[in-house]
């Protein structure tokens, strides 16, 4: 909850106001969804549900604090979540240098998406028990070659997966002038000549000159992700 609240005024004159105003009315709405069916949703999944509508991630987050000034209450209670980053959770016990001894089962832990620590952590896995590891992530490369795991399997969210589930068009974001300069450089580095299930997924991603974040899938449903897409790409090995 935001403590260090200010007066708002609405003014029906002012154009700027007043879609301040609807935007208000519209995350009310999902807020009293969310209480109704009694489920969560982050913030970051409220701003993929219409991109188009809130412009920025902090038009949203700006607006749900407002909220939560207006009725008194800490944003837990509006089932709203802040994101998550680089959770470590399972049947798993490692040692920290200073002694403590962490279990994964009952803990979670956190440096970022995904940060330094959180590919090492992935790194030092793999390197340690050689166990399959799967990457649920949106599209992005990775530099530090030395902290990425050689095997990774890519679950999604696939530029084709994108056309298959039919994704509604007004979560989708369309690339820009970095994005596209990003995906030509990385079509032409050597290694791509030689997967070509990633080549076909830039190209598709070239093609349709749009991105989407995993969020996207809650537009779908808001379990999509957990109930649907995870299993059956799992089950199916539906991963490149």
């Amino acid at each position: 909850m935001v403590f260090d609240c200010t007066v708002t005024k609405v003014k029906c004159e002012n154009l700027k106001s007043m879609q301040r105003f609807a935007l208000i009315l519209k995350i009310l709405s999902m807020i009293y969804k969310l209480v109704q069916s009694n489920t969560y949703a982050t913030k970051r999944d409220l701003f993929y549900s219409d991109t188009q509508v809130f412009g920025s991630q902090s038009v949203l987050d700006a607006i749900i604090n407002d909220i939560s000034c207006l009725l008194k209450v800490p944003r837990r209670y509006l089932h709203i979540l802040s994101t998550a980053r680089g959770y470590i959770a399972g049947d798993l016990y490692y040692t920290e240098e200073d002694g403590t001894r962490v279990n994964c089962s009952c803990n979670s832990t956190g440096k970022g998406v995904p940060d330094l620590n959180t590919r090492l952590m992935v790194r030092k896995l793999w390197d340690t028990l050689h166990i399959p590891v799967f990457a649920l992530v949106d599209s992005m490369s990775f530099e530090a070659h030395n902290l990425t795991v050689p095997i990774i399997r890519w679950l999604g969210l696939l530029p084709s997966d994108i056309q298959r589930l039919n994704v509604p068009k007004e979560v989708l974001i369309p690339l820009n002038k970095r994005d596209i300069s990003k995906l030509t450089i990385l079509q032409k580095r050597p290694f791509i000549d030689w997967q070509p299930q990633w080549k076909n997924e830039m190209e598709i991603m070239e093609k349709c000159k749009m991105k989407a974040e995993i969020q996207a899938l809650a537009s779908i449903s808001s379990d999509y992700l957990t109930r649907v897409y995870l299993p059956n790409k799992i089950k199916f090995g539906g991963w490149i």
